[in-house]
């Protein structure tokens, strides 16, 4: 979601630190904006950010904070239309509906029951029952996701690595906006627990995309040869990323 001014001040950017962020006053609340000095915007652009529920506002190499807050305040009602139109945040909290592995599921409170998070079928519906306290649910939906994605991406990252007859250092697990995976020159891969909330596919195409990254360190036609040697169905996973991998940073919100 991009909002760009049309013309900028020829002044030149101040010597002196600035701040990174200002307030800016909406009609239902007071709202950080994030700033970005941008030597190479030609303009100022406002952005609202879904998977991070936030508001960036760029600032060319000539702009000025006076001029960047002024270009904010005009456009306030541009930015709180914006953030009304995000998909509600989803908490994990019992009678909440989450995906796993792309498919809904019900997060049901087992106050009484022993062990901590587990699968069933519920009045013919999936749904992930949590034992103990009330109070621990959300810690533990969160726990039992990210022990899911660890094991998958783990598990699809040693056989596309087989595939190819190459090693992997070990695999992260992170809580990144900006990327979903990662490879470093030694072999660490690196990735979005979130990936597990999605359709297999999505994760294994990941895996098999920072897995290619151990032939070629770059998004060349030999590295997308690779990754379509591993994953032949890349390109419908790229569009349902595309499409849905930023309402996936919607749930587990408190």
């Amino acid at each position: 979601m991009l909002f760009r001014a049309t013309h900028i001040s020829r002044r030149k950017t101040p010597a002196e630190a600035e701040p990174g962020h200002f307030l800016l006053r909406l009609k239902a609340e007071e709202i950080t904006v994030q700033l970005r000095r941008n030597p190479r915007a030609r303009r100022y652009t406002l952005r609202v950010r879904a998977a991070t529920r936030d508001v960036v506002l760029t600032i060319p190499a000539r702009g000025t904070l006076r001029e960047a807050y002024d270009f904010a305040q005009r456009h306030a009602g541009w930015v709180e239309t914006r953030l009304a139109r995000l998909p509600e945040v989803v908490a994990f909290v019992p009678g909440a509906v989450i995906p796993l592995r792309g498919e809904p599921h019900r997060i049901v409170h087992r106050r009484g029951e022993r062990g901590t998070v587990w699968a069933g079928r519920e009045d013919d519906e999936s749904v992930l029952y949590v034992a103990g306290e009330e109070a621990h649910v959300a810690r533990r939906v969160a726990d039992h996701l990210r022990r899911e994605a660890r094991k998958e991406l783990v598990a699809a990252s040693h056989r596309h690595a087989a595939t190819l007859g190459v090693s992997i250092a070990r695999v992260t697990l992170r809580d990144t906006a900006s990327r979903w995976g990662s490879c470093s020159g030694t072999g660490a891969l690196s990735f979005s627990w979130r990936l597990i909330l999605a359709p297999p596919s999505v994760l294994d195409y990941l895996a098999a995309h920072e897995v290619a990254h151990r032939r070629e360190m770059n998004h060349g036609p030999r590295f997308w040869a690779t990754v379509d040697r591993l994953f032949p169905e890349r390109h419908a996973a790229e569009l349902w990323l595309k499409r849905h991998g930023a309402g996936l940073h919607r749930y587990g919100a408190e």
